[in-house]
């Protein structure tokens, strides 16, 4: 049994990257692994300010919101989930600010299979491959023996209900199933 946390960077609930990562938990769930989804439009995360007080005490942020939690979410985790819509062919803002937020931990979370759902209105596959190049620039070029797991490329999706009327969920479903 995995542990497994997916990060929804949707600010629509129910969005179409919302959906994928409901999908993936419930296969993930019905393969009998761990698994916590937390939707970050539900959070409250600061941006990091650069100040450094976390160097100074032992990693914690002298802002007191969600983010922390979360980090040790990701810590303990053995499977990431990044689900995220395409904003001007990068990830959502929500995502960035707590990828910055992992600033004085991200080191502490080695050994992690990441996945990525990313959707976006545009059906060139090729556009969203920016977003996972910034995406990879948290996971494989700063994480310590992180391991690339799978991608869902989630394109031609826009109003929200779209990925429906796909075959996306269910891939969704399969690589949380086969996670």
């Amino acid at each position: 049994m995995k542990k497994i946390l997916i990060l929804s960077a949707s600010p629509r609930l129910n969005g179409n990257s919302d959906l994928l990562a409901k999908s993936f938990q419930k296969g993930a769930e019905e393969s009998g692994n761990n698994v916590e989804l937390i939707e970050l439009a539900q959070k409250k995360i600061g941006y990091c300010h650069g100040c450094y007080y976390c160097a100074a005490h032992e990693g914690h942020c002298c802002q007191k919101d969600d983010a922390e939690a979360i980090v040790d979410k990701m810590i303990a985790a053995d499977v990431i989930v990044f689900a995220t819509p395409t904003y001007f062919y990068s990830m959502a803002g929500q995502l960035k600010v707590l990828i910055d937020r992992t600033v004085m931990k991200y080191t502490q979370m080695s050994h992690k299979e990441v996945y990525y759902l990313v959707t976006s209105w545009d059906d060139q596959k090729a556009h969203i491959e920016k977003v996972i190049d910034a995406i990879r620039g948290f996971t494989l070029d700063c994480l310590p023996d992180a391991h690339e797991k799978g991608i869902l490329y989630g394109v031609g999706v826009n109003d929200k209900g779209d990925v429906e009327h796909t075959d996306y969920l269910k891939q969704a479903y399969e690589m949380g199933r086969n996670c």
